[in-house]
């Protein structure tokens, strides 16, 4: 049997794919002008919209050009989705997976839930996920 499938492709902000066994499959439209279509089972987090709108404007900046970094991304790249998190204080619930940045690409980055939130509005995004850490996805839209 097929699971449900719901494409982001029209999403607004930057959210997260988090890998859990719901039945439910995600995808978006990723890569850019590649049009690669990802999926990954899961629950989708919306998490900052600000946030989505930055990352499209810095791949679709002078050094991608929106063609998706689809041969992984680099330290500055990193570098800059984990200044994102930071500064609108994800990271400290969900991290980049370091080790699977040249499996990443514009819009499908590879992190890691790391933990049970706070009780403020932003703690509250990541409850009961564990055990820790859990895959996730951290996608936005595509520049294409």
């Amino acid at each position: 049997m097929r699971k449900p499938k719901i494409k982001l492709w029209s999403g607004n902000g930057l959210g997260a794919i988090v890998s859990v066994p719901t039945g439910v499959v995600y995808s978006n439209q990723t890569g850019g002008t590649s049009c690669l279509h990802p999926e990954m089972e899961g629950a989708y987090i919306p998490l900052d919209a600000e946030a989505g709108e930055e990352l499209f404007s810095y791949f679709s900046g002078p050094k991608h050009r929106g063609t998706g970094a689809v041969t992984g991304l680099d330290a500055e790249d990193a570098a800059f989705v984990e200044m994102l998190l930071a500064e609108r204080r994800l990271s400290e619930f969900i991290s980049l997976d370091r080790d699977r940045l040249q499996e990443s690409h514009e819009a499908w980055v590879w992190a890691k839930v790391i933990g049970d939130g706070g009780a403020d509005e932003f703690g509250a995004l990541f409850s009961g996920l564990g055990p820790y850490p859990r895959e996730a996805v951290l996608t936005w839209e595509n520049t294409d």
